[in-house]
C-alpha cells in the first residue's frame, strides 16, 4: 500500500537526514512531500535523493517560509489534493536568533514562535479539517525546551511549547489511532546549532543521521514501547 510522508525543514541537517533514512530503504513510504525555504540546498537535496533512488520513490517539493501563516493554510489543501493522505508528518522545521533577553528583538521571538510551534499546530489542524488521518506524527523539540540556557529564551520557550502541544495531540488523536512522538535530540552538528553554539566542533558531538535513526525506531513497532514519553535522544 502506497503511504506518504510530509517532512518539514527538509532541506538539510535533520530533516534531509529523515528522509535519506526513509527514503533508501524499502517500505511503504513511497511519496516524500518536503517542505522548506528557497535556497540551493533545497534544490540539492532533492537531486540527491533522486540520484539514488533504488526503490523508485516520489520526491516533491515545496518551498514555504513556516512563519507565513496563509501560505500554510493554502499549501495544505494543494498537497492533500495531489497527494491525498499524509501518513507520516514529521515537524522538524526550526528558527532561531540566540540573545539575552535585553537584546532579544520581538520580531525574532515572534518569528521563532511562527516557525518552531504554530508551524506544526497549523499543518496538524489544517490536515485535520481536511480530513486527514495520520498514522505518526513526529514532533522534533530540544532538550533546550526541558532546561533553559542563557542566551536561549526564544528557542527554549517555544521548544518546551512544542513539548506541551505534542503531550496534548497524543490524548486527543489517540482516538484515531494516530501515534504522536515528541523527540528531544541534545547537541546535534545542524546549522541550527552553529547559530546556538558557534565555537563548537560539530565533529564531537551527534550527527542529524544519529537523530533520524532515532526518529525511524520511534515509528517502527518496537518504538510503540518507548514512545510514551518526550524521548532525549543525546550522546
Amino acid at each position: 500500500m502506497r503511504k506518504t510522508i510530509l517532512i518539514s525543514g527538509a532541506s538539510k541537517g535533520i530533516g534531509l537526514a529523515t528522509a535519506e533514512r526513509f527514503f533508501r530503504e524499502d517500505n511503504d513510504v513511497t511519496d516524500y512531500v518536503l517542505l522548506a525555504r528557497k535556497s540551493d540546498d533545497f534544490a540539492e537535496a532533492e537531486k540527491e535523493l533522486l540520484a539514488d533512488n533504488p526503490f523508485g520513490k516520489k520526491v516533491f517539493c515545496y518551498e514555504i517560509d513556516l512563519n507565513d501563516r496563509d501560505a500554510i493554510g493554502q499549501l495544505m489543501p494543494k498537497i492533500i489534493e495531489k497527494h491525498g493522505n499524509i501518513e507520516f508528518l514529521v515537524n522538524n522545521a526550526g528558527y532561531t536568533a540566540p540573545d539575552p533577553i535585553h537584546e532579544i528583538d520581538f520580531g525574532d521571538f515572534e518569528r521563532t514562535i511562527g516557525v518552531n510551534l504554530y508551524a506544526p499546530f497549523l499543518i496538524v489542524q489544517h490536515l485535520l479539517h481536511l480530513g486527514n488521518t495520520f498514522e505518526y506524527i513526529v514532533n522534533v523539540a530540544s532538550t533546550a525546551g526541558i532546561t533553559g540556557r542563557s542566551g536561549w529564551l526564544t528557542y527554549s520557550s517555544s521548544k518546551a511549547a512544542l513539548i506541551a502541544m505534542s503531550q496534548v495531540l497524543k490524548e486527543e488523536l489517540a482516538i484515531y489511532g494516530t501515534r504522536v512522538i515528541t523527540i528531544s535530540p541534545g547537541r546535534c552538528a545542524t546549522a541550527l546549532r552553529r547559530k546556538l553554539a558557534p565555537d563548537e566542533d560539530p565533529t564531537t558531538i551527534m550527527q542529524p543521521e544519529d537523530v533520524a535513526d532515532a526518529i525511524r525506531m520511534l515509528t517502527s513497532p518496537v518504538g510503540r514501547y518507548v514512545d510514551s514519553e518526550n524521548l532525549v535522544v543525546r550522546l
